[in-house]
């Protein structure tokens, strides 16, 4: 069944700190900042007397997920402002309102004690993780940030610690998971109430470290101010996001944020990645190298990398001190060697050495991240999440080099995202792959077919020496019956761009797809018939011609 898309319920702890109205007024009155004028509140139809017996003991963005004793934060957003919701976080059991002079009017008419300060997203960072306690200074803070790798750093740096014998927290993409329970997530990175209530919980439940992605978006929005993470890690940096930051210059600043004393007390950085180097020399905070390609200047290397006849990687680790040991990791390619490094060096600089982790490496398989997909079927196949022209790269290189037959991918682009990066990621495709099927991904509000003549547009400025065969098939799962029934024994298919999503978004509705279980359903479809599925996805009328030769 398809639903709108909405986001997940945050849990709260149980314990949480209770502030009364005074006490918050005088907190955001003493946070830092010549732009952050002294809160100004408003008591509607209440007298002072009767506002300052108020206490709040949560905060909330969202006036779906207000609970009684809740501070509403109602600030402008992209579509509207949050205090057109007022009235509906006053029924949920709101009892103040911190929002601007635009939302006042509507805040105090909801009967809400209201806080009127210039930019209320500005201050959400900090008061939420006042709000909880200042959670995170309980816990061992693990933030990774990149365009590339930040979701396999988090799950190798979260098996780690569990291994290792810790009670661990993970944040990311894929989802939430506290200890053993496992909540799904809306973002990245969660806006700040939902962080610092998320980390408040894991606290109250014995977690003792926390591994989680933090998004350039994230850093930009101010959802981690308040935490400062104890390591921070560096992955790389290539083009996504230039809908939001508009260049590349601003996103690379937008993640040099986190390198800065409000937010991090450590580095480990990736001299391998130009903007890494950028990086090392310019963060504010001690810095820590590592090179997943052994340069000597680095104070972490990976050397004598080599396949392993698991499909994985096995090399050596060379660190501070001495440090020389053999590393086994389950994931391919030396774009995992560094996700691996990196995972390494930040779990030796907050104190937790190899000899503690290094066989949870051998073992760490994710959700969508090169994941494989077996159903008796001569030929492989591989779902990931790569949805970038680098992130594509990586994993076709990685995969030209284990197999001996041809490359076959489906790759679609993400609407209301970086329109610029389509023709490249079509481009990219068409010349490491032997066959490309342009499809859809999460077209979201745009025009499905637009974005696909964008990724087209880009495979065809590829010389035709230089490019495979590339075909376009609109509907997902029929792009991925043609590259199924289009695979030879010993060839690899990759289906790439969704990686873990459970659900395919189009026009503002969610419909529930998974490219895994897509993958499943059509091998078994398909067995044994490989000539007749790639007849039936020719015929299906969704084909758009052929560019290119076959390489």
């Amino acid at each position: 069944m398809a639903v709108p898309a909405t986001g997940a319920v945050t849990p709260r702890p149980t314990r949480p700190p209770r502030r009364t109205l005074p006490e918050v007024v005088s907190f955001l009155s003493a946070l830092p900042g010549a732009e952050l004028a002294p809160a100004e509140v408003s008591y509607a139809e209440r007298s002072d007397a009767g506002w300052a017996d108020v206490v709040i003991t949560g905060i909330s963005q969202d006036s779906r997920a207000v609970v009684p004793g809740d501070l509403y934060v109602a600030r402008p957003g992209d579509r509207s402002h949050g205090a057109t919701y007022a009235r509906t976080a006053a029924d949920g059991g709101a009892v103040a309102a911190l929002t601007d002079q635009a939302g006042r009017g509507r805040c105090e008419a909801a009967g809400l004690a209201t806080l009127v300060v210039p930019d209320p997203r500005a201050m959400v960072g900090e008061l939420s993780a006042w709000m909880y306690g200042n959670p995170a200074r309980d816990l061992l803070m693990l933030g990774i940030t990149g365009t590339n790798g930040k979701t396999t750093t988090a799950f190798l740096l979260e098996a780690a610690l569990r291994y290792a014998g810790r009670r661990t927290g993970l944040l990311g993409t894929t989802g939430t998971r506290i200890g053993d329970e496992i909540l799904p997530s809306a973002r990245t990175t969660p806006e700040a109430p939902d962080l610092q209530a998320l980390l408040a919980v894991m606290v109250e439940r014995g977690v003792q470290a926390v591994s989680m992605e933090v998004s350039s978006h994230a850093l930009v929005h101010g959802r981690v101010d308040g935490t400062i993470y104890d390591v921070a890690g560096f992955t790389n940096l290539s083009q996504d996001h230039l809908e939001f930051h508009g260049d590349l210059e601003s996103y690379f600043r937008a993640k040099a944020r986190l390198f800065t004393p409000g937010h991090a007390r450590v580095g480990v950085v990736n001299l391998d990645d130009e903007h890494g180097r950028r990086l090392a020399r310019e963060a504010a905070v001690e810095v820590v190298t590592y090179s997943a390609a052994g340069d000597p200047a680095a104070d972490w290397r990976a050397e004598e990398v080599q396949p392993a006849t698991d499909g994985g990687s096995a090399f050596r680790v060379r660190g501070p001190g001495g440090i020389d040991v053999a590393v086994s990791l389950s994931l391919p390619g030396d774009f995992n060697v560094a996700n691996a490094l990196l995972a390494t060096a930040m779990l030796a600089t907050a104190g937790v050495f190899p000899e503690e982790f290094l066989p949870a490496f051998a073992e760490v398989a994710l959700p969508g991240r090169m994941e494989r997909v077996t159903a008796g079927q001569d030929f492989v196949v591989l779902v990931d999440y790569a949805h970038t022209p680098d992130a594509i790269a990586r994993a076709l290189d990685t995969m030209r080099a284990r197999t001996p037959g041809r490359l076959v991918t489906v790759l679609g682009c993400g609407g209301d995202r970086d329109r610029s990066k389509r023709p490249l990621m079509g481009a990219t495709a068409a010349r490491h792959a032997d066959l490309t099927v342009i499809t859809d991904d999460n077209p979201r509000s745009e025009d499905p077919a637009a974005i696909r003549a964008a990724a087209l547009a880009g495979a065809r400025e590829v010389p035709a020496a230089d490019r495979g065969e590339v075909r376009e098939v609109a509907d997902r799962r029929e792009a991925i019956r043609y590259a199924l029934g289009a695979a030879r024994p010993g060839d690899t298919v990759l289906v790439l761009g969704k990686g873990h999503e459970q659900g395919q978004e189009i026009a503002g509705v969610v419909h529930p797809f998974d490219d895994r279980v897509v993958v499943t359903e059509e091998l078994a479809r398909t067995s044994g018939c490989h000539g007749a599925a790639l007849a039936a996805g020719h015929e299906a009328g969704h084909g758009a011609g052929q560019e290119g030769a076959q390489r």
